[in-house]
């Protein structure tokens, strides 16, 4: 039961993420044209400044999936957080360290919340990646544009 659980609510907070993601991404390329009295290379770094406020915002929401899920009995763990249970700092920290796939190994996730610690990381690989893709389009539109 605790598996049907933790699955279902991994593959909503990943929906969530992805959503959030092309939600930020897609606003963007609407709204970075209409930003007239920017020059272009300000866009970029406009688009750059939000893209990582969204995967702030990513990060924290795993942080609170890693909190949400911990109320529930049997779901496990974090070891070599401040508390057997953490803190919301420790689900911050875990959950940089996961999403940017850093993985230190300070913090653990154990128990069914591993699942999730997994579902991060590749999220988190393929959300930069998008990022990055699409700051790479928005850098040859804008920075092309502003030689001219």
């Amino acid at each position: 039961m605790l598996l049907t659980f933790a699955f279902i609510f991994n593959t909503l907070l990943a929906f969530l993420v992805i959503l959030l993601h092309y939600e930020v991404l897609f606003q963007l390329d609407k709204q970075l044209p209409k930003v007239a009295h920017l020059p272009g290379r300000f866009k970029v770094l406009v688009g750059a400044g939000v893209i990582f406020m969204a995967h702030i915002v990513e990060i924290w929401i795993f942080a609170l999936g890693y909190l949400l899920a911990l109320q529930f009995d049997g779901m496990g763990g974090l070891t070599g957080a401040a508390s057997g249970h953490g803190l919301l700092l420790d689900y911050v920290y875990l959950s940089f360290v996961t999403y940017t796939t850093v993985g230190y190994g300070d913090v653990v996730a154990h128990g069914y919340l591993r699942y999730l610690t997994g579902i991060e990381a590749l999220l988190g690989l393929l959300l930069i990646t998008w990022s990055a893709s699409f700051l790479f389009l928005e850098m040859q539109k804008y920075w092309t544009s502003s030689k001219k």
